[in-house]
């Protein structure tokens, strides 16, 4: 059996935000073979051009961990009606310097909660426009716009009952779409 390991990446740094908590519950519904790892982007400096040639320590952990995944699984909240910048921020890091983005090629899976009635589909569409330019293939359908209410996370931090079809019909499509672009 492969094993393929997927780079997480929660664009909130709030310890207790709704993403993150969506990040350690949708990937108890993979299948063993799946494991993944949240990447740190909070300590990353902000991107300038001028420190393309002398990265970071964290920007250049932050490109390992990236190349060393077989897939990806973004799981962001929507400010503003955008994509968080601490986001933007880490994939403009781990895209430079330009001939040697850490991200081509790997499949990913895009999805986040929110408060608001409309999920985060703004910040995800935002997310896919920018993937896209990075040659990332990234899962269509189906689209998961989590509005965080009451119920979507049981008393363990599991996905709640509620929720529960939905999003592992999302994960066995995130899982077919991983294989059939890293085979």
């Amino acid at each position: 059996m492969s094993q393929f390991q997927i780079a997480v990446v929660v664009g909130s740094l709030r310890k207790d935000s709704f993403n993150r908590k969506l990040a350690n519950a949708i990937v108890k519904l993979a299948p063993p073979e799946f494991s993944f790892k949240q990447v740190q982007i909070g300590d990353l400096p902000l991107y300038n051009q001028d420190d393309d040639a002398n990265q970071a320590e964290s920007v250049k952990r932050l490109k390992a961990e990236i190349s060393a995944a077989q897939g990806l699984l973004f799981v962001t909240p929507e400010y503003n009606r955008a994509l968080p910048g601490v986001l933007k921020n880490a994939i403009d890091h781990a895209s430079r310097p330009y001939g040697q983005s850490a991200w081509a090629g790997k499949p990913a899976g895009v999805l986040g909660a929110s408060v608001g009635a409309v999920g985060t589909a703004i910040a995800q569409q935002q997310l896919r426009t920018v993937l896209a330019y990075l040659d990332v293939p990234t899962l269509g359908q189906p689209e998961a716009f989590i509005h965080a209410k009451e119920g979507l996370f049981d008393a363990e931090g599991n996905i709640g009952e509620g929720s529960k079809k939905f999003l592992q019909n999302w994960m066995d499509q995130y899982v077919a779409w991983v294989k059939k672009h890293v085979a």
